[in-house]
């Protein structure tokens, strides 16, 4: 398939010495400026995709060739979509076209292709191009795929988003672009790199292609609500899976199996999940927060300790003097439960999940139409992502989500630590959880081992004034 010319700009360094890009800013929160100055977040992927795509191969009609890093259940459902009718009908009859996957896990990947196989059919062409271990990624790459898509733990996100810009990808990656602060740098440098090299990247924001919140979000931009003076986002739901531990398997093939539990590798679920409410609000504030804190713990978890992960968290963002978001996760059984966005103005209420504004006294103002289609929301970012390609634009996606990924680790720093953590002093961090590109094998230690009874050392605030470093009984 055709591909972005050859040019003599360096390659991506490598996560270990990558260098740091343009500082993340602050910008206003106020009305003021979300109606003047929203290209930031709300519309600069889309002016950068339309400047580069008078340059750039339109694959109209051809064939797309679709690679796959990641065959877990997520990677699973995105290769799905990738294929399924929705992108097909989009991409003007060109057929896109499943020709390579790479996991650590054999058994994963053989599970993976089974269902994609069964549900896509002839739009699977592998041969022999299955590819597992550590170092799959770099396999994958070699191939002529057109398009990767990354759906490996976070962790592993900026190391394999610049290995695919270096190897002339486009890429559909899902959220969060990393797990700590040094890691989002590195994709921001990936992401410029691709800028360069014509390559489009999108970020698994699914919702930034939901009708209703497109249109309930411009209304608000247009000031239905007035001055945004608060806003509230939830993530609660019940517990996350643990996957029982498998007889002869290494401390380090424990834990990638339940990486959503470890930080180290998913960066606790309200980077990991939480990410996705928290971008809609930076959508909707078309800002991004000053300062966060907050706190959390474990409310369900028993004294085995299975995971480092918390149970619940609950941070208070303030984007400025006068305007505060509380965010409030939870993953634990018989609890209130609620995944949605709500923002309050001076002269009304929105609820972004429903796409419904309200007046100050409750009635309701408006109401967002989706034309009565039910698509599934990954289907519809799959089926954007490749009409573009077809068209010749290259939407760059990688600066908002960095933005919303940075947003979500600050609010998890302020939880672990029970400080108060600055948008400005995170960016410049370089503390990371794990150097992945050190893993070569899975006989290595990964970075928190259990102890003889097979607990993990407690991450909170309250376990430092402990002596055995777990929560007090």
């Amino acid at each position: 398939m055709p591909k972005s010319e050859p040019s003599d700009e360096p390659s991506v360094k490598s996560p270990s010495g990558a260098s740091s890009t343009r500082p993340l800013t602050q910008s206003a929160s106020r009305r003021g400026f979300i109606k003047g100055g929203s290209l930031m977040l709300a519309g600069g992927a889309l002016g950068n995709a339309l400047a580069v795509a008078q340059n750039a191969h339109a694959f109209g009609s051809d064939e797309i060739r679709v690679a796959l890093v990641g065959c877990g259940r997520r990677g699973t459902q995105s290769a799905i979509a990738a294929l399924g009718k929705s992108a097909q009908q989009s991409t003007s009859g060109g057929r896109v076209v499943l020709i390579a996957m790479a996991d650590v896990f054999a058994n994963q990947l053989q599970s993976a292709y089974r269902t994609i196989k069964g549900q896509c059919g002839d739009h699977v062409d592998l041969d022999d191009r299955r590819f597992v271990g550590l170092d799959a990624y770099q396999q994958v790459m070699q191939t002529d795929a057109d398009v990767v898509l990354l759906a490996t733990p976070p962790a592993f996100r900026p190391l394999h988003f610049a290995a695919a810009v270096d190897a002339r990808k486009h890429v559909l990656m899902e959220k969060p672009v990393a797990n700590d602060a040094a890691g989002v740098r590195e994709v921001l440098a990936a992401g410029q790199l691709a800028t360069q090299r014509n390559l489009a990247c999108s970020v698994g924001f699914t919702h930034r292609q939901d009708p209703i919140y497109q249109q309930v979000i411009a209304k608000i931009h247009d000031g239905a609500i007035g001055d945004p003076v608060f806003a509230r986002a939830y993530c609660n739901a019940g517990p996350i899976r643990l996957s029982p531990r498998r007889r002869g398997e290494t401390e380090l093939e424990y834990q990638l199996r339940n990486w959503n539990h470890f930080p180290w590798l998913g960066g606790d679920f309200l980077v990991e999940q939480h990410v996705s409410g928290l971008d809609i609000i930076n959508w909707a504030l078309s800002a991004t927060p000053r300062t966060a804190q907050g706190q959390g713990g474990w409310m369900s978890r028993d004294e085995r300790m299975e995971g480092q992960v918390f149970d619940h968290h609950s941070v208070e963002f303030a984007y400025s003097p006068s305007l505060r978001l509380l965010s409030q996760c939870r993953r634990s059984v018989g609890c209130w439960n609620s995944v949605s966005e709500h923002l309050h103005g001076t002269a009304g209420y929105a609820d972004l999940t429903t796409g419904r504004l309200f007046r100050s006294d409750g009635d309701v103002l408006w109401k967002a139409d989706d034309g009565g289609q039910k698509v599934d929301p990954t289907e519809r970012h799959q089926a954007s992502f490749f009409a573009a390609l077809r068209r010749g634009e290259r939407p760059n996606e990688i600066e908002q989500g960095a933005q919303s990924t940075l947003t979500a680790i600050m609010g998890r720093v302020a939880t672990v630590t029970g400080k108060l953590v600055r948008w400005d002093d995170l960016a410049k961090s370089t503390d990371r959880e794990l150097d992945v590109t050190t893993l070569t094998s899975m006989l290595q230690s990964p970075p928190c081992q259990p102890d003889e009874q097979g607990h993990y050392p407690d991450k909170s605030p309250v376990s430092r004034g402990t002596s055995s470093g777990r929560r007090p009984v």
